[in-house]
C-alpha cells in the first residue's frame, strides 16, 4: 500500500500567528502519533530568506537592498529556497509544514508541481485570517524598528496583491483542504479551530 504523505501550508498577513499555530501543529502531530514512522520537516520561508541575505555575494546583497526597503522578494528566490529544502532533505518519509509560502500565485502553482512530483496527497491549506486593522495594531504593538506606519502598509499592500490571489487558487483547488481560520482570537483558540478542522 502506498504510503500517505502530508502537507500543512500556513498562510496569512503578518503577525497572525502562522509560526505559533505551526508549531503547535507539529506538537499535536507528534504528541499523537499521527506520523507513524514518517518525519516531519518544518520549512519556514521568511527565516531561511533572512538567513540567504546574510551572504556576502552579489544575489545576497541584491535581495538585502529589496528586504531593507520593504519590498518584496522575487518569486525565483523564494522557490529556490524551497525547492533546495526538499531536494536536499526528502526521501519519500516526510511530512511537511511550509510557513509562510507561497506569496503568490505564481510560486503556489510552482509549489503544487513540486508537491505532485514528490506524491504528497493529503494537502492542507490553513489560511489564518486576520484583518488589515487587526494586524496593523498588532505589528505596532511588536515595536520592531521596521515595524513603522509605512513599511507595514506596504507589506499589507503586497500581501493584498500577490498573497490573496494564491488564498483564491487554494480555496478552488480540489486537490487542496482549504481551512480559513479565525486569526483574530486567543492563541489556544486559534489552535482548538485549526485542530477541529481537520
Amino acid at each position: 500500500m502506498k504510503k500517505e504523505l502530508a502537507v500543512y501550508i500556513f498562510i496569512g498577513r503578518s503577525g497572525c500567528g502562522k509560526g505559533t499555530q505551526a508549531n503547535l501543529l507539529i506538537d499535536h502531530l507528534k504528541q499523537t502519533g499521527q506520523l507513524g514512522d514518517c518525519q516531519l520537516l518544518y520549512a519556514e520561508t521568511g527565516s531561511r530568506l533572512r538567513d540567504f541575505v546574510k551572504n556576502s555575494n552579489h544575489s545576497s546583497q541584491l535581495a538585502k537592498m529589496m528586504m531593507d526597503t520593504g519590498r518584496r522578494l522575487p518569486d525565483f528566490l523564494a522557490i529556490w529556497s524551497w525547492s533546495n529544502f526538499m531536494i536536499d532533505n526528502l526521501t519519500n518519509n516526510e511530512w511537511l509544514v511550509f510557513d509562510g509560502t507561497p506569496r503568490s500565485l505564481n510560486e503556489a502553482k510552482s509549489l503544487h508541481t513540486a508537491l505532485d512530483f514528490y506524491g504528497y496527497t493529503q494537502k492542507h491549506i490553513f489560511y489564518i485570517d486576520v484583518s488589515r486593522e487587526e494586524t496593523k495594531k498588532r505589528l505596532l504593538a511588536r515595536g520592531r524598528a521596521d515595524d513603522t506606519d509605512e513599511e507595514i502598509d506596504k507589506r499589507l499592500d503586497w500581501f493584498d496583491a500577490d498573497v490573496l490571489p494564491a488564498v483564491d487558487y487554494y480555496e478552488k483547488n480540489s486537490d487542496y483542504t482549504f481551512h480559513r481560520i479565525n486569526g483574530e482570537q486567543s492563541v489556544e483558540d486559534v489552535s482548538r479551530d485549526l485542530l477541529a478542522s481537520l
